[in-house]
């Protein structure tokens, strides 16, 4: 009796590591799948290749967002757009149509990663001016058109060839879609530009006063002809003591003494003027620009009988990417990622 006990015992044992084994194979082949099948999910220690298939960059938790929140200032309300709807837009209102395509797609990548950058739902930083929204569509942000409005306005301009011009605009963004730039596996937070440069771009420091790495001051030829490249303003003396001493109580200026006290003290690296005294106030250039309403703070004044000559050379804050320059870029026969990594120094482009 002892025998046949044990004997059983061995068969019910070695049965139920029988079944325990079947039972951890199939629940495997449940999860896994079978044979090159891969994970699904990908962990941050995982590996993704950037567009130019040179560099490989670490995969980060980028923004999966399909819709941006935008608001809508002339019909006073927040729009939930789809992200690469709102791309289209924005390209089509932020550059002219008749840019090169390799530069339309620069534009895209830039204002996608701009975008998700604002993203609340993503931990972004939201527009202040969007009533709740991630973005407002002025150039607090980026200007964005809806399709009915800027083929409206094309084709007054351009003979009826706006439904045209919006599918050259839906083609670069379809073309880049899902394509942000990225800097040390994260998403690039401040993607901006301009429209024209003065040569050069400008270092974000010199500018913002906050040192961003990928924005640095990079050459920025074939701008030369363009017509923002050059503009003049005339200022009375008059009209500037007022404006400087509603800005600044004790700058003791008047419009018969300031032709004397105004000085340049410095410029970026760019070119621009970095300080400029006026009177016992020092500002900054970019203060001194928007106070007059100049295009650019790369500027040289020219002082008159009654008025200064204020000559600027360039159109924007000049940092990140010149719109122009990455048209002449395109044009010389760069693609859109030489035109971003040259702009945004140490980026890649992932998707």
């Amino acid at each position: 009796m002892r025998r046949v006990f044990i004997t059983v015992h061995l068969k019910n044992v070695i049965l139920l590591i029988t079944a325990f084994i079947v039972f951890i194979v199939i629940a495997s082949v449940l999860i896994v799948g079978v044979g090159n099948n891969v994970s699904i999910s990908k962990s941050k220690n995982s590996e993704i290749k950037s567009q130019d298939n040179n560099n490989i960059i670490k995969y980060s938790e980028l923004p999966k967002t399909t819709k941006v929140k935008v608001y809508i200032t002339k019909e006073n309300a927040v729009k939930e757009l789809n992200l690469e709807e709102y791309v289209t837009g924005v390209v089509a209102a932020e550059m002219p149509a008749a840019f090169a395509v390799e530069a339309l797609k620069a534009q895209a990548v830039a204002a996608r990663t701009y975008a998700l950058a604002h993203v609340i739902e993503d931990g972004g930083t939201p527009c202040k001016n969007g009533r709740g929204a991630d973005l407002c569509d002025t150039v607090h942000c980026q200007v964005y058109m809806s399709k009915t409005e800027r083929v409206q306005a094309w084709n007054i301009d351009n003979k009826n060839k706006g439904e045209q011009l919006w599918n050259k605009i839906s083609k670069a963004v379809k073309d880049t879609s899902g394509e942000v730039l990225t800097y040390n596996n994260e998403l690039v937070m401040e993607p901006y530009y301009f429209s024209t440069s003065s040569g050069k771009t400008e270092n974000s420091e010199e500018v913002f006063s906050t040192s961003i790495p990928y924005l640095r001051s990079v050459e920025s030829p074939g701008e030369e002809t363009v017509r923002n490249a050059k503009s003049i303003k005339i200022v009375k003396y008059k009209e500037l003591s007022l404006a400087i001493n509603n800005n600044y109580n004790n700058s003791k200026v008047t419009s018969t003494n300031i032709k004397n006290q105004i000085k340049i003290l410095d410029r970026t690296e760019g070119g621009s003027v970095k300080n400029i005294k006026v009177g016992n106030i020092t500002m900054t250039g970019s203060k001194f620009r928007t106070m007059l309403g100049l295009k650019s703070s790369n500027f040289e004044i020219k002082f008159n009988t009654t008025s200064m000559e204020i000559d600027c050379s360039g159109y924007g804050h000049g940092v990140g990417m010149s719109q122009f320059g990455a048209d002449a870029m395109g044009k010389a026969g760069k693609n859109y990622n030489q035109i971003l990594t040259h702009y945004y120094q140490g980026t890649v482009i992932s998707k």
